[in-house]
């Protein structure tokens, strides 16, 4: 009878789970185990097999092989659960510290088990084995689009019945905000992760990632489906606003009309799915300020600076446009330079060409001074776009006789003066450090003696703030100098930096 009620369970939960019926066995061998062990008034190990095809069990009590130590009377710590190698060897001389030696006992009956427990271990196992199904049914979908059903709402959380027992997570912070969704909606969202956690949720789902947006136009957008058309990146404030670069790989395609749709109606169906939020399409460039121009949309630029190093650029607009570039609460521009990847300052173009003009006032007299030339050849030099006396000294003489008006008589007098002025400037440089005394915050730093201290005024260091603007590589030829001396010294300098914002902060 018990071997029929053994296999009537597996078949049961087998079938009602769906579940691999060796998995409700391992089950059931740990629930039979579990009241073996319970059985005894001491504690023991035991084992338990299940025949699969007949559904008889067979019970073993097991004690496992250790070291014999003597500062135990029996030569192991735990009598009823351990056997030291030198007893086990004698029935069995091959066997080896950590295999077990078992005896086969009497079965309790599966009928006489704690029906909570055995339930409780099967339900666990089985719960497990669906846990990881949906795991592995998933895992492969991460980065694709799924809908659901509402099931329940929690503190803004969302959970989503996807079906086949498999239910999806939205977190607060994932939801559009200002949605208004109720349980028993259809809703749609990107898979961002499967996590095979033995409790709470797996399958994590987003409403406001930017690649939720880009699934929605392959989905809605044929010719994006094809391929005819990429999506070259995205940037969402989710709810309100979104841009999306694309690039036609057909001459005969207009990415951004196929995208709009007739009347607007295909750029509309993701803009509904999405809450109203408001979809931009830029058409994507391969030169960078162009693309930035593209993004800005629908400002009008005026001017941009480009600045390759800190990967930055300055855009100037009108004064009508600039609240329309930079947007409500920074939007515009913001979303422009999450999409673009550049960092994007706004100006307005009046208060620049001021600035511009006169920055290039200043360097006109300048120049005037510094090399004795008349307010037309400074001019024409500032125009052409010099900055500074060092490009004048090292350019090469056949570029500044490419400028018009400009002999080789010139140039070389231009060149001469711009050298001397450098040399003039070092000398004085150098005899500025040479009479230079260290100032009174380097010499009372920790760690900083007077002959260090003079060390450093030799590159120039004088005062505390010149240290604390070094980098560790710029101290490295001074004498007896290492990299950890060198890094202590710098953060010790800036310490009153710190200080200062600590105060700051506190006001």
């Amino acid at each position: 009878m018990a071997n029929k009620e053994v296999l009537l369970v597996v078949d049961v939960f087998s079938n009602e789970k769906d579940i691999d019926k060796e998995i409700i066995f391992e089950a059931i061998e740990t629930a039979l185990e579990s009241a073996t062990v319970s059985s005894y008034e001491f504690p023991i190990k035991a084992r338990v097999i299940i025949d699969r095809s007949t559904g008889g069990y067979t019970t073993y009590r097991r004690w496992q092989v250790v070291e014999e130590s003597e500062e135990f009377p029996n030569g192991v710590e735990f009598p009823t659960t351990q056997i030291s190698l030198n007893a086990a060897q004698i029935d069995e001389p091959s066997i080896e510290v950590g295999d077990f030696i078992e005896d086969e006992i009497e079965s309790v009956e599966f009928g006489r088990i704690s029906a909570q427990s055995a339930k409780q271990v099967i339900i666990h196992k089985v719960r497990e084995a669906e846990r990881k199904k949906i795991a592995d049914a998933y895992i492969d979908r991460v980065g694709e689009l799924v809908t659901g059903v509402i099931k329940r709402i929690e503190k803004g959380n969302v959970y989503i019945d996807l079906g086949g027992n498999a239910d999806a997570f939205i977190a607060r912070d994932q939801m559009i905000p200002r949605e208004t969704v109720r349980v028993g909606d259809r809703i749609r969202g990107y898979l961002k992760e499967v996590r095979t956690e033995t409790r709470g949720p797996q399958l994590f789902v987003s409403r406001t990632a930017p690649e939720l947006l880009l699934a929605l136009f392959r989905l809605e957008i044929p010719e994006v489906g094809e391929g005819l058309i990429d999506l070259l990146g995205a940037a969402r404030d989710p709810g309100s606003r979104a841009k999306v670069a694309v690039r036609s790989n057909d001459p005969r395609i207009d990415p951004v009309g196929a995208c709009v749709g007739m009347r607007g109606s295909r750029v509309q169906t993701i803009s509904n799915e999405l809450n109203g939020e408001r979809v931009d399409i830029i058409l994507w460039n391969e030169n960078d300020a162009q693309f930035v121009i593209n993004a800005m949309a629908p400002a009008e630029i005026e001017s941009i600076v480009v600045d390759e190093d800190k990967h930055t650029m300055d855009i100037a607009v009108s004064s009508d446009s600039l609240s329309q570039a930079i947007g409500r609460g920074g939007q515009n521009v913001r979303l422009a330079t999450e999409l673009t990847g550049w960092e994007l300052n706004v100006k307005d173009a009046e208060e620049v060409n001021k600035d511009t003009e006169k920055e290039l006032t200043q360097l006109v007299e300048k120049f005037k001074e510094q090399l004795n030339v008349d307010n037309d050849i400074a001019t024409v030099l500032v125009e052409v776009g010099f900055n500074s006396v060092e490009e004048i000294a090292y350019v090469p003489s056949s570029e500044m006789l490419e400028i018009e008006g400009f002999d080789a008589e010139l140039v070389e007098t231009l060149r001469s003066r711009a050298k001397d002025i450098l040399l003039i400037n070092a000398i004085a440089s150098e005899e500025k450090i040479e009479t230079a005394e260290p100032a009174e915050d380097l010499l009372a730093m920790e760690g900083v003696s007077e002959s260090l201290a003079h060390e450093l005024v030799a590159k120039g260091i004088i005062t505390m703030d010149d240290l604390a603007e070094q980098a560790v590589d710029d101290l490295l030829d001074v004498a007896g100098m290492d990299e950890e001396l060198a890094a202590k010294l710098i953060m010790k300098a800036r310490e009153p930096w710190f200080a200062g914002d600590n105060g700051e902060g506190e006001k």
